[in-house]
């Protein structure tokens, strides 16, 4: 084990200014690192939180310097440069050296990769490059979808995740006409149970979005170079006056190949956080890593935290490794749903009424091993099931579904 002592004048360069990136600079510096720092950033702007881009951001319920996780005073304060509007080009093991897009060479005794993740994008062949399609993965991105989010305006969504309902909620409260979507049998199909599907399903119904599920899109069409219509798979025509993209994101792993780096499902970490080169770490959703026999690569903001700090804990000589404790959420209209667990492997869905009529949870059982919950505007049972979850413990699944029986004695 290294000690806090032995890297305190390390070199180390951070590949990434989201989520993780940022993490990870500011816990090094908490944790007393007084080696240089440097965070290498694509976009030309201070390390900002992206959930709210798609939500309160374009919906007028955030100001733009809100979205920043710190100003530039924190930066300068706490000894971590930034190098914006560029990004890193290649890295070199052998030298230690990270190219940056100008030609300037950075030298690294640890390099962290924290590249995060890119958009899936639409075929060119399907009309990718026409104008108004829109993806939401930058402020640039938002920016630009904010402008086309008008009243009255037809908007078509898709793909129906929970990036696509999000959007999709956000222009229908906005008061545009919008129809999603989705290839799948059902919305949510690869994350949540038919029971999560059938919930939101109905909220977006009743909040007047069109969901066309089990079709996907054939070719988006265009007039004078901007999309106008939708064609789906079984010849259905939908005119549109722009489009949102939410098929989505991939893992960005170009630099790290390129370097030589295992690739597995995106950068191969190990349980440290450590790569196929020791001096280089990966976090966040560019990573994966080993997580209960399998090896797993996690998208949310709790995730990029915990494991950018977990990394920055390793580099500064400690010895835990990195225990994934996957907890989500998204917001849509009134509800708020928070999700706690994986639920990779369930067998049997326990539906708990909720304290309100527009409440519920869902919990996911392999066997009476309780896996995950849905919890939808029930706080309490997403907490007594991350509780749970993290102590290893499970419920008792007749109990779980019987509103008569309270959280107190469920857990006793």
């Amino acid at each position: 084990m290294r000690t806090a002592h032995e890297t305190q004048d390390e070199k180390i360069v951070i590949i990434g200014a989201g989520q993780a990136g940022f993490a990870a600079a500011a816990k090094l510096r908490a944790l007393g690192h007084a080696g240089s720092i440097t965070i290498v950033g694509d976009e030309p702007l201070l390390p900002y939180q992206r959930p709210p881009l798609s939500k309160a951001y374009v919906l007028g319920q955030m100001e733009r310097d809100r979205l920043f996780f710190r100003p530039q005073s924190f930066f300068s304060e706490q000894n971590i440069e930034l190098i914006l509007g560029g990004g890193a080009t290649a890295i070199d093991p052998a030298s230690h050296t990270v190219r940056l897009h100008d030609g300037q060479q950075l030298a690294y005794d640890i390099a962290i990769l924290a590249t995060g993740s890119e958009v899936r994008r639409m075929p060119e062949a399907m009309g990718g490059s026409l104008d108004g399609l829109y993806y939401v993965r930058t402020l640039e991105d938002a920016d630009r979808m904010g402008k086309a989010l008008q009243p009255g305006r037809r908007a078509l969504v898709i793909g129906g995740g929970y990036v696509g309902l999000e959007a999709a909620a956000t222009a229908a409260k906005l008061g545009l006409t919008v129809t999603l979507v989705e290839a799948a049998d059902r919305i949510l199909q690869r994350v949540a149970a038919p029971e999560t599907s059938d919930y939101f399903r109905e909220l977006h119904r009743e909040h007047g979005v069109t969901i066309i599920e089990g079709k996907g899109i054939s070719r988006l069409e265009g007039t004078d170079g901007h999309v106008s219509k939708a064609v789906l798979s079984d010849g259905q025509e939908i005119p549109v006056d722009f489009v949102i993209v939410g098929i989505g994101i991939l893992p960005r792993t170009a630099l790290a190949e390129a370097a030589g780096i295992a690739i597995e499902n995106g950068v191969r970490a190990d349980e440290f956080g450590r790569t196929s080169d020791p001096s280089i770490f990966a976090v966040g959703d560019c990573a994966s890593f080993p997580y209960r026999g399998v090896r797993l690569r996690l998208e949310s903001v709790g995730h990029a935290i915990d494991h950018a700090e977990r990394a920055a804990e390793i580099i500064m000589g400690a010895e835990t490794p990195y225990h994934a404790k996957p907890w989500f959420w998204s917001d849509q209209f009134d509800c708020k749903l928070q999700i706690a667990g994986l639920n990779v492997g369930y067998d049997r869905v326990v539906v708990r009424p909720g304290s309100q009529p527009n409440a519920a949870s869902h919990w996911y059982y392999k066997g009476d091993e309780l896996l995950a919950v849905d919890a939808m505007n029930e706080p309490r049972a997403f907490m007594v099931g991350k509780r749970m979850l993290e102590a290893g413990k499970s419920l008792d699944p007749a109990k779980v579904g019987d509103p008569s029986v309270d959280f107190k004695a469920l857990m006793a």
